[in-house]
């Protein structure tokens, strides 16, 4: 690796290893965090065909290879963090979909040079692990466009800048000012730019995706926000889910006020689809 890079792997193994369970919960813990996992959920089911081979880059402990698992794909799951990988083994036998999974391997994002070329009809990489490679977002992600045969899909999310900022606007305030424009400035979460940073990443503009994307070889076929209009209601959506009909009318606006160009940046996540050219 680029020692000039602020990409450290081992870094974040251990912070994944450490992470351990809370990693399933993530996307579950609150009413806010579900409507997240709905709208990645949305793309996977709309741009992911049945029966597919996919390659899961930072699977984690498998939220996503469940939904995977439910379009009958075969699964390659790869993470860095071996203890992630564990906790996969036990969700999916605990959960019912260990029979997707085709293998396990540990592995970095930015090396997956055991993987063949065109090895795979779709790559999902979604959660922020090109946000956690820094520098390097740009060789990973081309790295997912390698494996991927010509015509897939290649489902990438990363940490947005200002989606960030909407979510978590009071702590943002409470860093000084000096500090907070270096992050704004670069996007990067790092102790160089505020000495108090434990949370190592990159936060993107969905421009700086959109031009990334096209680097690496990918036409766009969408982006979205993971959540915009519901990031800020965390206790009204707590109650709101006791309505079902209220709910899925809620989880109808997301998707499309997601899609919407002035809208991209404002969820905690940017979610893209890209095509390999």
């Amino acid at each position: 690796m680029d020692k000039s890079s602020k990409y450290s792997a081992e870094w974040v193994s251990a912070y994944f290893d450490a992470y351990g369970e809370q990693e399933w919960d993530r996307f579950s813990h609150s009413a806010v965090d579900q409507v997240s996992l709905y709208v990645h959920t949305h793309y996977i089911e709309r741009y992911v065909k049945p029966a597919s081979r996919v390659l899961e880059v930072g699977a984690g402990p498998g939220r996503f290879t469940q939904v995977l698992a439910r379009l009958d794909c075969r699964v390659v799951v790869a993470d860095i963090s071996q203890v992630q990988l564990d906790l996969h083994r036990k969700h999916a036998a605990e959960s019912g979909f260990d029979a997707a999974v085709e293998d396990r391997v540990c592995l970095d994002v930015c090396d997956m040079n055991t993987l063949p070329s065109e090895s795979f009809d779709a790559v999902v990489c979604y959660g922020g692990p090109l946000s956690y490679v820094f520098d390097m977002a740009g060789k990973a992600l081309s790295e997912c466009v390698r494996v991927c045969r010509k015509g897939g899909r290649i489902l990438a999310s990363v940490m947005s800048l200002w989606g960030a900022c909407h979510r978590y606007l009071d702590g943002v305030l409470q860093v000084p000012p000096e500090d907070n424009r270096k992050i704004t400035d670069t996007g990067d979460l790092t102790p160089e730019n505020w000495k108090a940073a434990t949370h190592l990443c990159h936060m993107f503009r969905s421009n700086e995706l959109r031009e990334m994307a096209g680097r690496a070889g990918m036409g766009v076929v969408v982006m979205s926000a993971s959540n915009c209009l519901s990031t800020r209601w965390d206790e009204r959506l707590s109650t709101l889910k006791d309505d079902p009909a209220s709910w899925d009318e809620l989880l109808r606006m997301e998707l499309e006020a997601c899609r919407q160009e002035g809208c991209l940046d404002m969820g905690t996540h940017i979610i893209l689809v890209g095509e390999k050219t």
